[in-house]
């Protein structure tokens, strides 16, 4: 078996690197709480919003990149496929720059430093082969990749990923939601937590 994981908001955890950016830039209302999503639609409705999001999401994923953090159950997961011998894929889309971002900041470079210092790629943590991580600039490209890499299984937390018809038949597809709502859908499982998708793949308990 072969695993695919997406990196951004599936591997790697932003809500609270999100909500303290945007409240010290004074984007939000005070007092507001929420996750990524929440504190997208909040500024995108405000005026200026989608200039104003593509900035935060370039400074979150570059100059403050240092500052996510692994979902709950990710590192046992990738402990079980070392473990069990089996090969990981990472395939992001991800360009190397985000659009309004002032410091130019390269965001592919700022990630795998990210898991550089999680230890990936150390033989006595995850032991992920460097050259199994991959940026594409576009969803069909990272489509093409995930086919190319040859994986049984991608997780993603986007489910407009598995509708796309261009994504391969083959693949089974598992759509991590953590906040639980996502709907369900015969092309994909959906499975809240990193735990359940251990337990459906590894049948851990």
């Amino acid at each position: 078996m072969r695993i695919g994981i997406d990196f951004d908001n599936t591997i790697a955890a932003y809500d609270h690197v999100f909500l303290a950016v945007a409240r010290q830039w004074l984007l939000l209302p005070e007092g507001f709480q929420g996750g990524k999503k929440a504190v997208r639609d909040a500024i995108r409705n405000g005026s200026g919003g989608e200039r104003q999001w593509q900035r935060l999401q370039g400074y979150v994923y570059g100059k403050q990149m240092q500052r996510a953090t692994l979902f709950p159950g990710v590192g046992d997961f990738l402990h079980q496929c070392k473990q069990q011998q089996i090969p990981v894929y990472i395939i992001s889309h991800k360009t190397a720059f985000a659009h309004f971002d002032e410091d130019r900041t390269n965001l592919r470079n700022a990630a795998r430093a990210w898991m550089e210092a999680q230890g990936f790629f150390k033989e006595a943590v995850f032991a992920i082969d460097p050259s199994n991580v991959s940026f594409q600039d576009n969803r069909g490209e990272k489509l093409n990749k995930v086919k190319q890499s040859g994986c049984d299984v991608f997780i993603d937390d986007l489910e407009e990923i598995f509708l796309d018809p261009d994504f391969p038949p083959s693949v089974n597809r598992i759509l991590f939601a953590p906040g639980g709502d996502a709907p369900q859908n015969k092309l994909f499982q959906v499975f809240s937590s990193w735990r359940d998708i251990s337990n459906e793949l590894f049948g851990c308990r």
